[in-house]
Order: C-alpha cells, then structure tokens, then sequence
C-alpha cells in the first residue's frame, strides 16, 4: 500500500493539484492507496467519485499540518501494510517520523532558500532524510545540489500529462470566433504572475503588430497581476489585440490552444520563484502547438530549442519579439508543432510511471 501526502489536491485548480491528482491515479493502478489531503470546500463529490481513499484535514493551516501529521502516525500504527510514503512538499514530510520508505517531489521556488539559511537547514533535514527525492527537472535537480541536497538522492520525474481527448466541434468554433479569424495567434495558459512574463509578451506584441497585423494573443488565468496587466493593454492600445478568460470550460481552453499558432510563456525568475518545469508547454505540444520558454528555470525540459520550441532570454524584449518571428515567418511553427506533438507523448503517465516504479 502507498501513502500519498499532498497540500494540493482536487478539485482545487492548479498545476500541482493536477500533478498529484495524476500521480494519485497512476498509482492506485499499481497498489492500494490512501490520499492524506488538504480540507477544500465541494470536495465530497470529487473525493466519492474516486476509486481510492482520500481523507481530508481541515483546520487553520498553522495547525492542519500538526492535525495531519498526527492522522497520518495513527494510520501507520494501524496500518502496517503500508510500503511506501509520497509527498508532493518537504514540508508534508516535516513532522513524519517513521522507517517506512519515502519519497519527496520537488518542483524549485520551495526549495530555493539561500544556502545556511534556517529554512534551508530545514529543506535539508528533511530531503536527506528521504530514500529518493523526486525532481520536476534538471534545472530543479541541480538547485538542488547547489543548495546541499544529496545528489545520490535525486531522481529527474518529468511531471505527467494525460492523453488528450478530441475537443468537440462546437468548442472550436467558439474558439475561432474569440481568435476573431486572425491570422497570427499566441496563447498563454497560466497565473498571472511576475515571473510567468505576461508584461513583456503583451509588450512584443505591441513591437509585432505593424510586422503582423492579424496578430492576437489570448491570455487563459487569474492571478495578482491580472489588472495590472489589463491596464497596460489599455495603455498601449492592445484591446483589439490581447484577449482576457478566466472559469471558462476546459474544452474551450483546449480549442483555443489548438487553433492557435504558439504557446507563449517566456518565464523569468522573480525573487525566489522560478518556473521548475512548465507544464503548460507539454499541454499546448499535445495539441501541435510549439512553445517559447524562458532560458530560466526548467522550460529546457519540456522544449526542444529548435525544434519542438524556441529557449529565449525572457528579461529581453528583443528576444522573445524575434523568437516569435522566428516562428511566424514562412509559417514555421507547422514544422515546429509536428515535432511538438510527437514528442509530447514521452510525457504521457504511462511513461512517468515507470519511472516512479523503479523507487517504489
């Protein structure tokens, strides 16, 4: 039996919710398991629509880790099939004490404490103290090291992605409607956050517009940036061209990834937050669409520079402006797209599974 022990779970929305949700599912394929998870509001109906148990803490969050961490040494007193424990956090581990084997994900900004530091000792007692700590990236897995992880421990795990299901028709023609049939179309999935760069992409479309003047650029999130950034669109006199949705269907998000040209999420790293992988790119190459990542972070993984996307330096503007041209002149991100697409299918659960199996 495994034991899976997460901060983020369904059905709160996020990438990590979608990664340990994932994660859950492809293991409970494998053995019997349990989810310890966080209290989230409407969570009866997802938590009985599951085929594995999932028991949820509730309480302020300064105590809900000490509820937690009691619930889960009770279960393992009574429970002594468990084999194997798997956090999606140093922090889910911090209070657990017991010899059963475990296993820590790590994704880079919760790691990323200057080296000495108190919470850096923290992070350190408890990856060193795992069997296997699982990074999200190289880039990850070399901060790591950097920061006084035992490297004979880490283990690269590119997160999973699912299979993609064919978007209905009437999704894509409500897609095509917002794209407003324009010609040249990039899209960002993401928050609306420092580092995720939306600034400098709305910015290069601006650049863009006289070269393209059927450019568009649809932006899918929330965040705390979100009305700061509709203000710069204003300012610039963009509103023809960017385009805001938040809560809308999934199949529409997916059909406005798949009729658009490029994914575009050039991330930087602000204070500590870094982008460690980038999902988003896998999602948007399932559907043929290529990527521009950021040279920051982990985007490395997830793009080919070249071929399945282009790496740029997202702190300039002329970088991402002629990464985006590189992409649009004599359509190039068809070619681009095709390799994006093909290579997505290394991501798919089936295959990041395997991989887990070899520590479980």
């Amino acid at each position: 039996m495994y034991l899976v022990i997460t901060r983020t779970f369904p059905p709160e929305l996020g990438g990590m919710q979608n990664l340990m949700w994932g994660l859950a599912r492809s293991l409970s394929k494998l053995n019997l398991i349990k989810v310890f998870a966080d209290y989230h509001e409407n969570h009866e109906e997802f938590d009985k629509s599951v085929s594995f148990s999932i028991e949820r803490v509730s309480g302020m969050k300064i105590i809900r880790k000490y509820r937690k961490s009691y619930l889960i040494k009770d279960y393992l007193e009574n429970n002594k099939n468990v084999e194997c424990i798997i956090a999606d956090h140093w922090k889910s581990l911090e209070l657990i004490k017991t010899n059963k084997k475990k296993i820590c994900l790590i994704h880079s900004k919760e790691i990323n404490h200057p080296k000495g530091s108190g919470l850096n000792k923290k992070v350190l007692f408890v990856l060193n103290n795992v069997d296997h700590v699982v990074a999200n990236s190289n880039y990850t897995k070399n901060l790591a090291i950097d920061l006084g992880v035992n490297e004979k421990k880490i283990i690269v795990i590119n997160p999973g992605v699912d299979p993609v299901v064919e978007v209905p028709k009437k999704y894509l023609d409500e897609a095509e409607e917002i794209l407003k049939g324009k010609k040249n179309r990039l899209i960002t999935v993401s928050r609306f956050d420092k580092r995720k760069n939306h600034e400098k992409v709305i910015m290069a479309v601006r650049n863009l517009k006289e070269i393209y003047p059927e450019i568009v650029y649809t932006c899918i999130g929330y965040g705390d940036e979100e009305e700061k950034l509709k203000k710069l669109v204003v300012e610039l006199k963009l509103e023809d061209q960017v385009t805001f949705l938040k809560d809308i269907p999934a199949n529409l998000k997916n059909a406005l990834i798949a009729k658009s040209n490029i994914f575009v999420m050039p991330s930087v790293i602000y204070k500590k937050s870094v982008e460690g992988f980038g999902i988003a790119y896998v999602e948007a190459a399932q559907y043929g669409v290529p990527s521009i990542g950021g040279k920051d972070g982990g985007a490395s993984d997830a793009i080919i520079h070249e071929k399945t996307g282009l790496i740029c330096d997202g702190n300039k503007l002329e970088d991402i402006c002629s990464s985006i041209e590189t992409l649009f002149k004599e359509n190039k991100y068809l070619e681009y797209g095709k390799e994006a697409k093909n290579n997505s299918t290394n991501f798919l659960w089936d295959k990041a599974i395997e991989k887990y199996k070899r520590i479980l």
